[in-house]
């Protein structure tokens, strides 16, 4: 490996960044949305709204659709404090349901808490 190869662990990273982490929780602040009740639902909305703009302005570029209003401040934000503002605030509006008493599907809550910690764990093997 020479020099300005970059490490195998930091494109791991970026690719979940970018490619996985948003679409894996908005599929479980989806299923939220559709299994519960009352309550728990609004932080699942809310957690599916930031995913998909986030899945948006990661696409938009491929797709020629960076004249789209508001695409820019989209950008600027997943991209502040080096990509994990956006990850980790859509994922404490998600980690929210954890103190509704009466969520349904609790394994949600343990799915999404580990992908949390592989994520963070990824964050954080790139830093050494």
């Amino acid at each position: 490996m020479s020099f300005f190869e970059p490490s195998p662990v930091l494109l791991a990273f970026i690719f979940v960044q970018r490619f996985v982490f948003f679409e894996v929780l908005g599929g479980l602040a989806l299923l939220r949305l559709i299994v519960g009740r009352g309550i728990e639902r609004l932080p699942a909305l809310l957690t599916l709204l930031v995913c998909a703009a986030a899945i948006f302005a990661s696409f938009a570029p491929a797709l020629n659709l960076q004249t789209v209003p508001g695409y820019a401040d989209i950008a600027r934000l997943q991209a502040s404090g080096g990509g994990m503002v956006l990850p980790l605030v859509a994922s404490g509006i998600f980690a929210t349901s954890l103190v509704i008493p009466q969520r349904r599907w609790r394994w949600i809550d343990l799915v999404h808490v580990a992908g949390v910690l592989a994520f963070l764990g990824l964050w954080l093997a790139t830093r050494v």
